[in-house]
């Protein structure tokens, strides 16, 4: 099955192991990110929400201005937005970027992070409030004439979109989510689920319970996978970028008070990052946990490590498991997105090529 790669523009040059500095909003490094993961062969970049971040539906509508083949997976967090209006939105958007934009959708796990935002409800309460949300999108973006609908949380009366997404039958929806309230939501609404970067075994437990999920409602759902690379010309040049790379995310968090050990997420996706870190530095062929340990695994967080040939079969065994895309960024945001166009997603796609060509002898 083809293999999609989706990368990451952030909307300053900041990450683990850089601090952010300047505008929160730096138009420049954003025009310069899309741009490097339009040439680098990208199918997708990720914009991220979070409480004080800027808006990720906007950075993206500038970002698809200044590339052209470049896709987008717009996070988005139900519950702010009316779902009606998000709806078209989004469809509008997506005749903008002539068919380029996806919806990864992020119900919010952190009761603080929300507060922000002025919501209160706590988790169950979102992730049911997700489903709704869901159900009124895709009728909006579907329904052929004006439609009612009930909830617990959304009282639509002769709801209609004259907009509708350029990409039929609608915009393609990821979702992210591991907690028991998240996973029957994914079930019946989502066309790709993401993970963060687990171990072998965890992924496989994932997408066993998510298919179960889906097949309730008589659906396949793909899945995609987020890594961070770490890559170099040599397997012991590559740890060594990575001990690095840890040793830089402990003197950036010192400098700014935030804690490096005893973390206790409350996110479901976070706790179980923690509990591979828990097992090792080191998993499965290179699975790298160092930042995860050390961040309290606050993200996407976990990489693998080595040559480019290295990680691009380590790649492989998650395709193996069922993953048909993986989001790669980097620690240096625009260096690393160039060096992963240059010399990771090649190597990927032909090794993805050659095992779809002989699947028996893969399989062997």
């Amino acid at each position: 099955m083809p293999v999609e790669f989706i990368g990451f523009i952030g909307a300053q040059h900041t990450s683990e192991t850089h601090p952010p500095k300047g505008p929160a909003l730096d138009v420049d490094y954003v025009e310069k990110v899309a741009k490097a993961h339009d040439a680098g062969g990208f199918d997708r970049a990720l914009v991220a929400f979070g409480s004080t971040s800027p808006e990720s539906i906007l950075v993206v509508a500038h970002a698809a201005s200044v590339t052209e083949k470049l896709g987008f997976m717009i996070a988005h967090r139900p519950g702010f937005t009316a779902p009606t209006i998000a709806a078209r939105q989004l469809a509008t958007l997506d005749h903008f970027s002539k068919g380029r934009i996806a919806v990864h959708i992020i119900t919010g796990g952190s009761d603080a992070e929300m507060a922000k935002d002025g919501d209160h409800t706590n988790k169950a309460e979102r992730y049911a409030r997700t489903d709704e949300y869901l159900d009124i999108v895709k009728q909006e973006w579907t329904s052929a004439k004006p439609f009612d609908y009930k909830g617990n949380y959304y009282n639509v009366i002769q709801g209609f979109g004259s907009v509708k997404p350029l990409q039929q039958p609608h915009i393609p929806i990821y979702f992210g989510g591991s907690s028991d309230e998240a996973i029957p939501v994914a079930g019946k609404h989502a066309d790709i689920f993401a993970l963060w970067g687990e171990t072998q075994a965890q992924v496989r437990e994932t997408i066993a319970r998510v298919r179960a999920a889906a097949a309730k409602h008589g659906r396949d759902v793909k899945f995609s996978l987020s890594l961070r690379p770490v890559i170099a010309d040599t397997e012991d040049a590559a740890w060594k970028r990575a001990d690095d790379i840890v040793a830089r995310t402990l003197e950036v968090r010192k400098a700014a008070g935030l804690p490096t050990e005893n973390h206790a997420p409350v996110n479901a996706g976070s706790q179980r990052l923690l509990q591979a870190a828990a097992q090792g530095t080191r998993l499965d062929k290179r699975l790298w946990t160092g930042v995860a340990a050390v961040t309290g695994a606050s993200g996407n967080s976990t990489g693998l490590v080595g040559t480019p040939d290295q990680v691009a079969e380590a790649l492989l065994d998650y395709y193996d498991l069922g993953v048909s895309t993986f989001l790669i960024r980097g620690f240096d945001p625009l260096d690393d997105a160039i060096g992963y166009g240059r010399d990771l997603i090649p190597r990927v796609r032909e090794l993805v090529a050659q095992r779809d060509a002989h699947p028996i002898a893969a399989a062997g």
